[in-house]
């Protein structure tokens, strides 16, 4: 799928601003042929949970609406025009003029519709019904019950099977765009660098509707200066004195495509790319043929007020803290983030593990790691699951929109299921098949392991290419003792290099609750004190093992979460806090990762 960009062919709308607004008490039914009955506002794009100081708005279940009027001017009337959700979480209904236009299940993907047969001359009214439950067959995975209060009204409640907040509505932006009839569908770039030779051959699939009599491929580079030009929709191009992308050091180059009918250029689209090579060898995680060490952070999209809302100064402020600090990488935790900071990573050079919503694929959870020794344990997860179809179609929606970013390395399929569970191979098996099927760049993959998936009982780790840990000894596990920490990390990571020589090892998450400000001469746990030992522990051990490419912690910055008595105005487990201010260990990290180098830290 094409991110919509103005060019010479086509024209970008931008719907964000203030929309109508109202919640569904299911009482009435909405006549959606007629305005919502409402005077409630709220901003798109963002979360509506916190945009009001209404308990009823920010912990509501169920269903919202949104509304407002829009225009298309009459010289476009002509074109094709296309409605393009960023993500609606987590199920949508789009209504034109009280029509039905589309709908879409799942939170974090876009989704795009045809609009000219649903148009009418002058004001032209978008409606759209959205659903923020969760169950045992969406993603992420939510625990979801009805009740009904003493009027017999329904009551609907969703328990998050996650540890972060289900904020919901239009977060990211809507948009409408214009194409010609013949139009430039996708875009799919598989550059093939040879490193010895700085040279490049870019395989080019042009995708088209309508029909041209020709399609140009023009490859320019960041000078703007034409390096390679070939004509045809299956083609290769060749790029001498290749400019590679590198971690913190990016170089895209632009594959300019043009749709020509009866000697006119009829449609552009302009696709940046970058020309790097991936692959895991050895034991190592190789950028460019050379050994990469990840440096960085898990994070969330969530921001104050706009909850998992677009933000875009506050992506650019968090890729500048990271660079500071000198980390390289961060992962999607824990669904694919939106296309703006997948572009502002590619532009930034910040490397990114592309992570699908698979989260919550667990039935229980429980700490006593002793109770899965048995070969044949089993829980009730994959019975209770029912997630294949959309995990089968969130993999499919990923790498169709992420396919030619240069910043993403890896997919991850999923974070902390029960890959230890009786009948986790049978679940996952042919989703890592359908991924390695459907990226046309041959990425590795992984799944982000939880602390019950050990080299003795994940029953999966054949599949990944690469071993990423979620561990928290010392927090969750022997809680403020590190010397006991200290030998269950390399007693763990020494297993796993033992027995998977030839696998990657990283930590994807590993952190502590802190709470800022909160200091203590014994280096208690909360305190800063204690988050800068635990990590200087874990540090210690990382150094140790030869296979280990990186540290992920967890997490960049504060994030809100559901209630509970774990969770004090959401998870503290931030370098930052919410609002971005640094916590004492910033200090340390910035210290110990300007040191490393991106490549070639490991021998």
């Amino acid at each position: 799928m094409l991110y919509p960009v103005a060019t010479d062919s086509r024209v970008v709308l931008d719907l964000s601003g203030v929309w109508n607004f109202m919640i569904d008490d299911e009482v009435k039914e909405i006549d959606v042929t007629k305005p919502l009955p409402t005077s409630e506002s709220m901003a798109v794009p963002a979360a509506f949970n916190d945009q009001t100081v209404s308990q009823k708005v920010r912990e509501h279940t169920g269903f919202v609406w949104y509304e407002r009027e829009f225009t298309v001017a009459k010289a476009l009337r002509d074109e094709r025009l296309v409605l393009r959700f960023g993500s609606a979480s987590h199920e949508a209904w789009v209504y034109i003029n009280g029509k039905l236009a589309t709908q879409h299940k799942g939170g974090f993907m876009p989704f795009e519709v045809e609009i000219n047969d649903f148009l009418v001359p002058g004001e032209n009214r978008l409606t759209v019904r959205l659903s923020n439950i969760l169950d045992n067959t969406t993603l992420p995975v939510g625990n979801y019950s009805e009740t009904k209060d003493k009027d017999g009204k329904l009551i609907r409640n969703v328990d998050e099977n996650f540890d972060f907040f289900n904020y919901g509505g239009l977060q990211r932006p809507v948009k409408i765009y214009s194409t010609p009839k013949n139009y430039i569908e996708d875009i799919v770039i598989v550059p093939d660098v040879d490193l010895q030779k700085a040279q490049a051959d870019v395989q080019v699939s042009v995708q088209t509707g309508g029909s041209f009599d020709e399609v140009r491929v023009t490859v320019v580079d960041e000078e703007g200066n034409e390096v390679a030009q070939t004509t045809g929709t299956e083609t290769n191009v060749t790029i001498t004195d290749v400019k590679l992308w590198q971690p913190l050091d990016a170089y895209l180059y632009t594959a300019k495509i043009e749709g020509v009918k009866n000697g006119e250029v009829v449609d552009v689209y302009e696709e940046p790319f970058g020309v790097r090579k991936v692959e895991v060898k050895d034991g190592k995680f190789l950028i460019n043929g050379e050994p990469f060490y990840f440096k960085g952070f898990g994070k969330h999209e969530d921001t104050f007020i706009r909850g998992r809302g677009l933000d875009e100064a506050y992506n650019v402020h968090d890729l500048n803290l990271m660079k500071d600090m000198g980390a390289n990488s961060f992962r999607t935790s824990h669904y694919p983030y939106s296309d703006e900071m997948m572009r502002l990573c590619d532009r930034e050079g910040i490397v990114v593990i592309d992570e699908t919503p698979a989260v919550g694929l667990m039935a229980s959870f429980n700490f006593d790691v002793s109770m899965l020794e048995k070969e044949d344990f089993q829980d009730d997860t994959w019975d209770q699951m029912k997630t294949s179809e959309a995990h089968e179609q969130v993999i499919r929606e990923l790498i169709a929109r992420d396919k030619n970013h240069p910043s993403v390395v890896m997919w991850s399929i999923a974070n902390e299921a029960a890959t230890y569970s009786k009948g986790a191979r049978e679940y996952f098996e042919p989703l890592f098949n359908l991924a390695r099927e459907l990226d046309p760049q041959k990425r590795p993959l992984t799944n982000v392991l939880i602390m019950m998936a050990t080299p003795k009982t994940d029953k999966c780790t054949d599949l990944y290419d690469v071993l990423a840990l979620n561990r928290y000894f010392g927090w969750y596990v022997k809680n403020g003792d590190l010397e006991t920490a200290e030998e269950q990390t390399r007693q763990e990571l020494l297993e796993w290099q033992e027995k998977y020589p030839e696998k990657p090892i990283m930590y994807t998450e590993y952190g502590a609750d802190t709470v800022a400000g909160f200091h203590s001469a014994y280096g208690e746990p909360f305190s800063e004190e204690f988050q800068e030992d635990y990590y200087r522990m874990n540090h210690k051990v990382f150094d140790e093992i030869p296979n280990f490419v990186g540290e992920q912690l967890w997490n960049f910055a504060d994030f809100q979460t559901k209630f509970g008595i774990m969770r004090v105005q959401g998870n503290k487990k931030g370098v930052f806090t919410r609002a971005r201010e640094p916590k004492m260990v910033a200090r340390h990290l910035k210290e110990r990762w300007t040191s490393i180098p991106h490549f070639g830290y490991k021998k």
